[in-house]
């Protein structure tokens, strides 16, 4: 997992360099974004977008963060209201109970 973050995020340096910009602003990118999916969107953004100011940039990367955290936040959802229903289907049981019956049902 590390050396695939590491060559993501030196995709990302050279794409920042190529637009002119240091590659320091690509080190506090891919630090900010943390996984390698989310950097390489951001390359490809540099990529085929080609802005000129590094403040389109920093407002990219924080879209992609907002993003990221709008999922997180729907994922954990879904899992409560899952959580939540299973409950009121099955009402309140003990764990090796709920499992025997989630078996049965299989």
């Amino acid at each position: 997992m590390q050396t695939e973050w590491t060559m993501a995020r030196d995709e990302l340096a050279a794409a920042v360099k190529s637009l002119g910009f240091p590659k320091e602003l690509a080190d506090i990118i891919a630090k900010n974004l943390g996984s390698p999916k989310a950097i390489r969107r951001i390359t490809s953004y540099l990529c085929y977008v080609k802005p000129k100011k590094e403040e389109i940039i920093i407002d990219e990367m924080l879209a992609i963060m907002s993003e990221i955290s709008a999922w997180r936040d729907l994922k954990e959802s879904r899992e409560a209201n899952e959580a939540y229903n299973e409950m009121l289907y099955y009402g309140l049981v003990a764990e090796d109970e709920y499992t025997d019956i989630r078996e049965e049902e299989m």
